[in-house]
């Protein structure tokens, strides 16, 4: 079942939170971060420090990491961020476009992170891996938070939708985005407890749905306070990671679409020919296509829109084959395009779906690439499934918003 524990949360002031409230730190550039630069609580000052360090600097030095924990350490002593007396829980609502989901943040297991209570489906890169640590141990705090997913629970949606409808939120705010903000601080002991008692009984397990480098650098500072005999009792602030655990049906997966640079040498006519042998192709024109169900494909080439349905028999029934991502990869992009890893091939780049079918028209239309593929989403019983079965996505299979904001509460180690 799931541990997880209330923690001391690092917070902004109630009159700082929309200002100091930041997008994740792997989804801006350094050049979008600088534009923030004279803003001083703003928490990219935390995220992506390097935007207080000369132009040029190596964002992996340790110049970065020392400057990060100089600009918390100096929020903290200007009392801009306060931490709380007690351990607590937080409940997080995020409104886009009318659809509200809301989660609870909380301390989540090292212990189940390694034992696969909590579930993952996307390998991670150790040089991001690295980075993290490095963040984290120069910084003593872990500041960006991973999104998890559960089977829902009625029982933590009553006590989370009780205690909303009965409380005042700390914060409330919409951001530039258009996005709104909701936290509300869940600080009485009985429900801090009962909360922690329905995880620990009737909560099997959580997923990964954003943030699997944040979770891997967790659990590996975790592991080497361990090793260095820093670990007591067990329940040491260092054995769990900041997470945001959502409901599975309040979760939305938008599309992640596809990019190419080139048509491998062949002409538009030939490509289009070589798709039919597995796809049923129908020219849009001008007029913009979405997918709007499952191995259904957007194609943007030469200024025209066309439909493609997969042909029956071109692709495999297993929980990965299935995946309208692996049958673009396996039957466009690699069989066609040669295109054979696109974690490392530079001929291939990702849109994600809340750029719309624009990002894409505007990029083939520019003639940065040849062609575009958009996708449909992937379902979160598809990531349940996957994960269930302990296999891994293939990369860029998944595009979750809205985007959960750094800096609203903060772990420290």
């Amino acid at each position: 079942m799931a541990k997880i524990t209330p923690f001391k949360g690092l917070r902004p002031k109630k009159s700082i939170a929309p200002q100091l409230a930041t997008l994740p730190y792997d989804v801006v550039s350094v050049e979008e971060a600088r534009q923030y630069k004279k803003d001083p609580y703003h928490f990219y000052h935390v995220t992506r420090s390097e935007i207080d360090l000369p132009e040029g600097t190596d964002v992996h030095s340790i110049t970065v990491y020392e400057k990060a924990k100089e600009n918390l350490d100096q929020l903290v002593n200007d009392r801009i961020m306060v931490q709380d007396s007690e351990p607590c829980y937080y409940i997080y609502e995020l409104i886009m476009d009318g659809r509200s989901q809301t989660g609870l943040i909380c301390g989540s297991s090292c212990d189940d992170y390694f034992n696969g209570i909590i579930k993952k489906h996307e390998f991670t890169r150790p040089e991001k891996e690295l980075d993290r640590i490095n963040h984290i141990k120069t910084t003593r705090a872990q500041t960006g938070v991973v999104f998890l997913a559960y089977k829902d629970n009625d029982h933590v949606q009553e006590i989370i939708e009780n205690w909303k409808q009965s409380h005042q939120p700390e914060y409330d705010f919409v951001a530039e985005d258009g996005i709104r903000h909701i936290f509300w601080v869940v600080n009485d002991y009985a429900k801090v407890a009962t909360i922690t008692r329905i995880f620990d009984d009737e909560v099997p397990c959580t997923y990964i749905a954003d943030g699997h480098h944040r979770a891997a650098s967790a659990g590996k500072v975790c592991k080497e306070m361990r090793e260095n005999g820093m670990s007591i009792t067990g329940d040491e602030s260092f054995n769990y990671f900041i997470t945001c655990i959502f409901p599975e049906s309040q979760t939305k997966i938008l599309d992640y679409n596809r990019v190419v640079k080139d048509l491998n040498d062949l002409s538009p006519e030939q490509f289009l020919t070589a798709l039919s042998e597995d796809f049923i192709l129908e020219e849009k024109g001008g007029e913009s296509f979405k997918p709007a169900r499952p191995h259904e494909f957007g194609l943007y080439l030469d200024g025209k829109w066309y439909s493609m349905t997969v042909r029956e028999g071109s692709y495999t029934n297993d929980p990965i084959g299935i995946l309208d991502v692996t049958i673009l990869q396996d039957n466009v992009l690699s069989k066609l395009l040669g295109i054979h890893d696109p974690r490392t091939d530079k001929r291939v780049d990702f849109v994600g779906g809340i750029r719309g079918l624009g990002a894409l028209e505007k990029k083939v239309d520019s003639r940065e690439m040849a062609a575009a593929f958009a996708c449909y989403p992937v379902s979160i019983q598809q990531l349940f499934d996957i994960a269930d079965n302990g296999n891994v996505m293939p990369p860029k299979s998944t595009w979750f918003e809205p985007k959960l904001r750094d800096g609203l509460v903060v772990y420290l180690i």
